[in-house]
């Protein structure tokens, strides 16, 4: 006990000192830069246009020097060999003290893909000697008929294939109360009593049988430890765009990750997906409570992740990124559209964090967290505004010229425009420098690994590579802008998102739904770009790459949506990534099962779950011995703003009573 209390110590001492350092350097960047902006602007006169886009731009500034300054912690950390404050290594030998449920709540999606991961999962496993600590659990959400019926028919091959009986179980809901959050914990309240863990996995996740027996070890071994997050890699995806993601983020994301453990130590953020999580303390303190109102603002929350953690840490709990590169993989979307379908649902349950804020007994750092997913998305309409303020400012000057006396002033002298080339300069190198230099030094770790350098493709190509990834970033920014902006504006409109299934697989997108979901971008691009052309010629090249990234936004989306183009690319040594060039044995064997197609139900083959007609779906139960864990959520109360209100209005009345 006093061991633990001396380590507690001492985490708290290196989080004060590193999140003091890394706040310190984010807010400084951000003030610097904005007092240059704020000289280049006053040296002729401060609109209140340009006040306005002053306090947007130190905003913005500060967030984007956020990810530079946890980028550079994470080069430094990864250049130094690791942080020694991270998580003390398991044992690496000996039984494990607790059981370990691994769960994959799944909703219409494509079986043969999620039967495939299944069977590379447990097979990975079966391979160690920890493997009778672990069971599978299918928690099927699907409203699908022939979907629930393929679902069935797959687990019982994936019984009958590893002998798996009494230890993979397969369960379908009648009614999907909560939707992800809620299946997990119908799962908790079902047969979490039975378990230790639970290993929360999406559809397209895979991991590692000994990155699942890593995770089990430092449970066992920190049981201050609430939940820990692994790294999940992008892997397995053929499109360009999907390639373009996997390789920017596997360059990018292990550095970042390191970064941000850096900072944040015990509490860190959970992802929903790919992280292992303490079962007592899970059921006890983070069930969901629903959110004041209708949605899309309230009712059930959506993003449960980034809450669960909240909940977890403050129930004392520590919260834990393990940013190792190993074993763990998801998959990405495969086009823009897709893309931005996933950052819909994501917006809205980002935004209903605003109503958490104030809750009671949260950690300033968790309310951080919060905060950071709202910026997420809210930051697109602040950059659009940004930009339409300064082509506003610009237009006006242009129309009205600059005005040389004032008037009444009866000057003998003019006031000559003023011109600060050497502080645009400093800002525009201030900027260029955190946009850029993260994904630099992501190109130092990589280069000067050895294995890594061959993973991705050598340093020509790897260079090459980064140099095309982030021109298409910079069209592709544009466009992703005007998406969030319509996604929160519909949101604070009352539009809530639809629960679909999410689009897997290597989808290209055509030219008629490229044009129908990318139209008023282009509408939007010509538009704005006429009239500064008219009216402003001389600021067209400052715009230009966000009205090309508009302009271009449906042969982009087009082209990069092709599989055969995104093999080209590979077959050029082109966005490699160390997943393609040397493949982990999981990965290598899901590719085997998806071309035996083992798990693909025959055409016309009746499955046990599938129902007749469009009433609701049969009850299936393939699950063991019912062994609950209550989980009761605990009502919202909240502190400051509401509480000192509703004393100041008490306060009120009384004076007004009394006089």
């Amino acid at each position: 006990m006093g061991e633990l209390m001396t380590q507690a110590a001492g985490l708290r001492r290196r989080a004060r000192w590193r999140r003091a350092l890394f706040f310190g350097l984010t807010l400084l960047t951000g003030a610097a830069a904005t007092a240059m902006m704020w000289d280049i602007l006053h040296a002729n006169g401060v609109s209140n246009l340009d006040w306005i886009g002053l306090a947007l731009f130190f905003i913005l500034f500060v967030w984007i020097s956020s990810s530079f300054w946890s980028a550079v912690a994470g080069f430094v950390v990864r250049l130094r060999g690791g942080d020694p404050a991270m998580l003390g290594a398991p044992p690496a030998a000996g039984a494990l003290a607790g059981r370990t449920a691994l769960v994959m709540p799944i909703h219409n999606e494509d079986t043969a893909r999620v039967a495939a991961g299944i069977d590379v999962i447990w097979s990975s496993l079966a391979r160690l000697p920890e493997q009778a600590a672990f069971d599978f659990f299918i928690l099927s959400d699907t409203r699908d008929p022939r979907i629930a019926a393929a679902e069935e028919c797959a687990w019982a091959q994936l019984v009958a294939r590893h002998g798996a009986g009494g230890r993979l179980f397969y369960r379908r809901r009648i009614e999907n109360t909560g939707r992800k959050a809620g299946n997990i914990a119908d799962f908790v309240r079902n047969w979490g009593g039975a378990y230790d863990y639970m290993i929360v996995l999406d559809a397209d996740s895979i991991m590692s049988g000994a990155a699942l027996v890593r995770l089990a070890r430092l449970m066992d071994a920190h049981p201050r430890v609430g939940i820990i997050q692994a790294l999940p890699l992008p892997a397995g995806r053929d499109t360009l765009f999907a390639r373009l993601i996997q390789f920017a983020t596997r360059l990018s994301s292990p550095m970042l990750a390191s970064g941000l453990a850096f900072w944040q130590l015990g509490e860190s953020n959970y992802w929903g997906h790919n992280a292992i999580i303490r079962l007592q303390a899970f059921a006890a303190h983070c069930d969901l409570p629903r959110l004041p109102g209708s949605p899309p603002l309230g009712g059930e929350i959506l993003s449960h992740d980034f809450v669960e953690a909240a909940f977890m840490r403050r129930a004392g709990f520590e919260v834990w990124l393990l940013p190792c590169d190993e074993g763990s993989w998801e998959e990405v979307p495969s086009n823009v559209i897709d893309y931005a379908a996933r950052d819909r649902r994501w917006a809205q349950g980002n935004l209903q964090h605003l109503g958490l804020l104030p809750a009671r007994g949260l950690y300033w750092l968790s309310r951080v967290h919060l905060v950071g997913g709202v910026l997420s998305y809210v930051t697109s309409p602040l950059w659009l505004l940004v930009l339409l303020l300064s082509s506003s400012v610009v237009i006006l000057q242009a129309l009205h010229g600059h005005q040389y006396f004032v008037p009444g002033s009866h000057a003998l002298f003019p006031i000559w425009p003023h011109y600060r080339d050497g502080e645009i300069a400093a800002l525009l190198s201030l900027t260029g420098v955190v946009l850029l230099l993260p994904k630099a030094l992501a190109v130092v770790l990589a280069i000067r690994d050895r294995a890594l350098r061959r993973g991705f493709g050598g340093a020509p190509r790897l260079v090459a590579s980064l140099v095309l990834e982030q021109l298409y970033s910079v069209l592709l920014a544009p466009a992703m802008m005007l998406f969030h902006t319509t996604f929160v504006i519909s949101i604070l409109a009352g539009k809530p998102v639809a629960w679909r299934a999410q689009e897997r697989g290597d989808r290209g997108i055509g030219w008629l739904e490229a044009l129908r979901r990318h139209k008023w971008h282009v509408i939007i691009g010509v538009t704005w770009g006429a009239l500064i052309l008219e009216l402003a010629p001389h600021y067209t090249a400052w715009l230009l790459p966000v009205l090309a990234g508009m302009v271009l936004s449906v042969p982009l989306t087009m082209l990069t949506s092709r599989a055969q183009l995104g093999r080209w690319m590979r077959r050029r040594g082109l966005f490699l990534t160390p997943e393609e060039t040397a493949p982990p044995a999981e990965l290598a064997a899901l590719e085997a099962r998806l071309r035996e197609g083992a798990y693909t139900l025959p055409a016309g083959r009746p499955g046990p779950a599938q129902s007749a007609g469009a009433g609701p779906p049969e009850a299936t139960a393939r699950v063991p011995a019912h062994a609950p864990l209550p989980m009761q959520a605990q009502p919202l109360r909240y502190v400051g703003v509401r509480r000192a209100a509703g004393r100041r209005s008490r306060r009120t009345h009384s004076e007004w009573r009394g006089s």
